[in-house]
């Protein structure tokens, strides 16, 4: 009994499935033949016939034995450019989702309470917001806090306390250059924070932690007034240069490793070095390369105004005061030049 039943629903289903198929070929079969009767050299599709095909591959899977007007890929490929244009249109009328985006007074609100008190974070701030009645999730004034702009007064108070404590802060540091006979050159040099002046600079082919000590002395002949030296973790300073450091009455700082941003002083000036000079000249030796430091650093200290001290000089250029004609003075045999009011 329970196998008759079985047997007739089966037969049942079998025969309305068969029939949605027919009945689906046959529209399809009858939309075709309404397209080729337009009157036009070439039938053409219009939008409403790539709706439907797009609608029949979606709820018939025997689409494409029915298909003629069109190839099975150039359906595919009008489905994929409806999903562009759809969220296309998304895109530009911004349709919102989920809960209402907070007021504009709000968020100033939360920008406030912010800036208003440094340590709180985002539950304390939520909770006071519930207690002056808004509406609000936690995970979105948590949102809004990341997006509060930066307190000045404490950008400004952290640029005081550099300012205030860059004259006890000094650098070195090694840079290599290559000469005209694909040799390498090792230039040390030591930088003072407060007017970026350099306190000494020396060059060899074969540097060494016994030689960046003797450096040190010619740098401080006596006690430093520095209080702290930053430097990296080069190999050429070694256990020898820490203790020399330290004997000239000053604190070694090294920085992390493959972290150049931590003696940024020093790097800037490397930098600045390369652009205003050694990239323009071929090196032919040592005594070559000293002499160009020379000038550099003279043109450097005397000349070469600088972003970091206001426009000025780290050697205190004086202002001119006279109302002549400006005269060019070439620096670095014509590389840069100084510009002075004539008598």
């Amino acid at each position: 009994m329970l196998h008759a039943i079985g047997f007739l629903l089966a037969s049942i289903v079998r025969l309305f499935r068969t029939r949605r198929n027919l009945l689906l070929e046959n529209l399809a079969l009858r939309q075709q033949l309404t397209v080729l009767k337009r009157r036009h050299p070439r039938p053409r599709l219009t939008a409403f016939d790539k709706f439907f095909w797009v609608l029949v591959r979606g709820v018939w899977s025997r689409w494409k034995q029915a298909l003629i007007v069109a190839s099975p890929q150039t359906v595919v490929r009008w489905h994929r450019a409806g999903f562009r244009l759809y969220w296309s249109w998304l895109s530009r009328h911004r349709i919102c989702f989920g809960r209402t985006r907070i007021s504009r007074e709000l968020r100033e609100l939360i920008f406030r309470m912010v800036a208003e008190n440094p340590t709180w974070g985002a539950p304390r701030i939520h909770g006071e917001l519930l207690m002056l009645g808004f509406d609000v999730s936690e995970r979105t004034v948590s949102r809004w806090v990341q997006r509060a702009p930066r307190n000045p007064e404490k950008i400004a108070r952290w640029r005081a306390f550099l300012k205030n404590h860059r004259e006890v802060i000094a650098a070195m540091d090694f840079f290599t250059v290559h000469t005209v006979t694909f040799g390498i050159l090792y230039c040390f040099f030591v930088i003072a924070h407060d007017r970026r002046r350099i306190l000494h600079f020396n060059a060899t082919r074969n540097p060494s932690s016994h030689w960046v000590v003797q450096q040190l002395r010619e740098a401080f002949p006596f006690e430093a007034v520095y209080k702290y030296m930053i430097f990296d973790r080069d190999a050429k300073f070694g256990p020898e240069v820490i203790a020399a450091v330290k004997v000239i009455g000053t604190t070694p700082k090294r920085t992390s490793f493959r972290s150049p941003w931590q003696n940024g002083v020093a790097e800037r000036w490397i930098e600045s070095c390369r652009r205003d000079l050694l990239d323009h000249v071929i090196l032919l030796n040592e005594g070559h390369l000293k002499r160009l430091l020379s000038e550099y650093v003279r043109y450097y200290h005397e000349d070469r105004t600088h972003l970091g001290l206001r426009k000025e000089t780290p050697g205190g250029r004086i202002h001119s005061g006279r109302r002549g004609g400006v005269i060019g003075q070439a620096r670095l045999g014509g590389l840069h030049h100084r510009y002075d009011r004539a008598a």
